[in-house]
């Protein structure tokens, strides 16, 4: 006899998946209805945050060719001194 307490719970055997008999078109029906649904930035948001990633990519480039020269100069110094 087990008390009401001990109970350990058992891992689920199947997993229930969904089935879709609908076919492409009813998938493409929702894709289009979620993304009428979607609050789309204006335009200008989205131009200056544009921006912004460039920016950052452009810095992180530059940051890290630098980076690259001065590790290439420096490894360059340390093994023509051996």
């Amino acid at each position: 006899m087990s008390k009401s307490g001990d109970q350990t719970p058992q891992p689920p055997s199947h997993i229930p998946v969904p089935r879709s008999r609908r076919g492409p078109r009813a998938f493409f029906s929702d894709v289009n209805r979620e993304l009428r649904r979607v609050n789309w930035p204006p335009i200008h948001e989205t131009n200056r945050l544009t921006g912004v990633v460039l920016a950052v990519c452009t810095l992180l480039v530059l940051i890290l060719t630098v980076m690259h020269l001065v590790f290439e100069q420096l490894i360059k110094v340390i093994t023509r001194g051996f």
